[in-house]
């Protein structure tokens, strides 16, 4: 999954891809580099002036419209704003990245009527809301329980069990010793039973870890999603695509998912050479 953010004050890219056209060609080149799936967000959840509901659908909608008008990719919306979300399905995306857990119910009232798929993740804060020093006494076991309410809320709600994703919730009100345990033991969110997906890339706990600057954390972001797919990640919501997925596509291979593209290396036989996995 590529992150591509229609903000001016994202805590990576800066406001790069900011302008729709920047946008636009930010999508496409990711689906080039190998991205299966485009998450399209317009405001942070993290601590700030919240948008209004049009100011965010002005940032994203155009830009689902045309990424749908050139690309058949999958497309989410990275929205808490129930409306917003309901637009950006009509516009043509897949599912709905709810950063907040569903905090307001009417966001299930919008996936219940539609076949799109919804992020559920674990969060404390209300969206923009700081929560300084978050304390847990089992960080994973906290975060699975949360994770299991608001499934059985959102099923009640009238979302179907095969529409939800999960997602930890890497950095959202947790610190980077909160952020190392839920990798460590992600199998135990894996075992609800739904799609995991893990959003790790460049956050601050790889910072924290390894001394590194934002703009320095690719390496350690290839080594959180690799952990996390071996944990049982499905769904890797990363920002350098051609080397997330290169890495993650030799994870695939070692562990049986997916075919080398090629096989020549000491596999001649007979005057014949393999050129291509049959």
């Amino acid at each position: 999954m590529a992150i591509i953010n229609r903000t001016p004050d994202s805590f990576y890219d800066a406001g790069r891809t900011f302008d729709l056209d920047a946008a636009v060609d930010a999508s496409l080149a990711a689906v080039a580099d190998g991205a299966d799936w485009l998450d399209i967000g317009g405001q942070p959840f993290a601590p700030g002036t919240p948008l209004t509901t049009e100011e965010e659908a002005d940032r994203i909608i155009p830009l689902i419209q045309e990424v749908r008008r050139q690309s058949g990719t999958i497309i989410s919306a990275d929205t808490f704003n129930p409306e917003v979300a309901e637009l950006s399905i009509k516009a043509g995306a897949n599912a709905i990245n709810d950063t907040s857990g569903l905090s307001d119910q009417e966001m299930a009232a919008v996936i219940a009527a539609t076949d799109a798929h919804f992020i559920i993740t674990h969060s404390l804060a209300p969206p923009r809301t700081p929560w300084p020093e978050p304390t847990y006494q089992d960080v994973v076991g906290e975060v699975r329980d949360f994770l299991s309410r608001k499934i059985d809320e959102a099923i009640g709600l009238g979302v179907p069990e095969k529409q939800i994703i999960i997602d930890p919730g890497h950095d959202l009100n947790k610190n980077t010793l909160h952020s190392l345990e839920l990798t460590r033991r992600l199998e135990q969110i894996a075992s609800l039973g739904f799609p995991v997906l893990a959003s790790v890339s460049n956050k601050d706990f790889i910072g924290e870890t390894l001394g590194k600057a934002r703009d320095e954390r690719v390496e350690g972001s290839l080594a959180a999603a690799v952990i996390c797919l071996m944990k049982g990640a499905r769904i890797l919501r990363m920002h350098n695509i051609a080397p997330a997925a290169s890495a993650l596509h030799l994870t695939e291979a070692v562990l049986g998912w997916r075919k080398p593209l090629s096989l020549h290396h000491n596999m001649k036989r007979r005057g014949i050479r393999v050129r291509a996995v049959p």
